[in-house]
């Protein structure tokens, strides 16, 4: 019997803005490691989620959504997506289903023009576009590039997903895993803590407050006897009025984004967690290259 090839190796997940890039990642892995709101710009760091396979392992990066950009930040964050799509050894290239083909070839140049990694295109949403159209759809791609696997999905539901990995990973050079199969990530708690305290202020201020926020974990203590984890973090915004409207009446808004994330974060710990949450204001933060620094950008 012919023993089975191990293959191992780096894909890097690219896109628009909100075509479901965090959650097909999450869905690749079985866990919520990255989050995930309908606000542009969600991702805002190169975020690697290993995915294990009887036959290999695949070190996925997520990137932030490759746009138009004009602030500081906005620019930093394309910068980072450009930056993870060299030195990969395949590229995902993921589009909405209910979106153009001729709206995605501008970017998809700018992404995907100077790349030497093979390409592959996964088309989301499929759940939400009739089979006629699918087909055409993927005609259309197949035209505008020279992808080596075209595969329509749903990351949300998870239908295609499983075949997806199994067709990069048979791409991935042959070699030994990079980390131990116990590991989803090797991003550390404190970042995995921090963004999921983020989202929970995107989810409950919705269109109230711009993605220009960020979290800032200021403390994190651990019990040596394994009790309760004490975490003190920081919610970051440009104006008071953001603050205010955070905080909420008799601190009713931030009581309800910390117990929201207070959950999360206990699932992904595996222990129980006590959480205190304050706001601060850094004005213009998202324009300012001293504070993008510090706050990881």
């Amino acid at each position: 019997m012919t023993e089975q090839k191990f293959h191992s190796g780096f894909v890097a997940i690219a896109g628009r803005p909100n075509v479901g890039k965090s959650t097909l990642l999450n869905a690749f892995l079985g866990e919520k490691i990255v989050i995930t709101s309908d606000k542009p710009q969600t991702t805002r760091n190169r975020i690697q989620g290993i995915h294990n396979l009887s036959n290999g392992q695949i070190v996925f990066i997520d990137t932030p959504g490759v746009h138009r950009a004009k602030s500081r930040l906005n620019r930093s964050l394309v910068d980072t997506a450009m930056e993870a799509v060299r030195g990969v050894d395949a590229i995902l290239y993921l589009v909405d289903a209910t979106a153009s083909p001729s709206a995605e070839k501008e970017i998809m140049q700018e992404v995907l023009g100077s790349a030497t990694a093979p390409l592959y295109l996964a088309i989301n949403k499929v759940d939400l576009v009739e089979k006629g159209k699918l087909l055409q759809l993927i005609s259309d791609y197949a035209k505008l590039f020279n992808f080596k696997e075209i595969v329509p999905l749903s990351a949300r539901d998870g239908d295609g997903v499983a075949m997806l990995a199994d067709i990069l990973c048979q791409a991935l050079p042959e070699g030994p895993a990079y980390f131990p199969d116990d590991i989803l990530t090797d991003l550390p708690e404190r970042f995995v803590v921090a963004e999921m305290i983020r989202e929970k202020v995107f989810r409950a201020t919705r269109d109230e407050i711009p993605y220009s926020v960020a979290v800032q974990v200021e403390s994190f203590r651990e019990n040596p006897d394994g009790g309760v984890i004490a975490i003190a973090a920081a919610i970051i915004v440009e104006r008071d009025s953001q603050k205010g409207i955070i905080i909420g009446k008799r601190g009713e808004m931030l009581k309800k984004i910390g117990t929201a994330a207070r959950h999360e974060i206990e699932g992904f710990l595996a222990q129980k967690v006590f959480l205190e949450l304050f706001v601060k204001v850094s004005r213009d933060w998202s324009d300012n290259p001293q504070k993008l620094r510090e706050f990881g950008y």
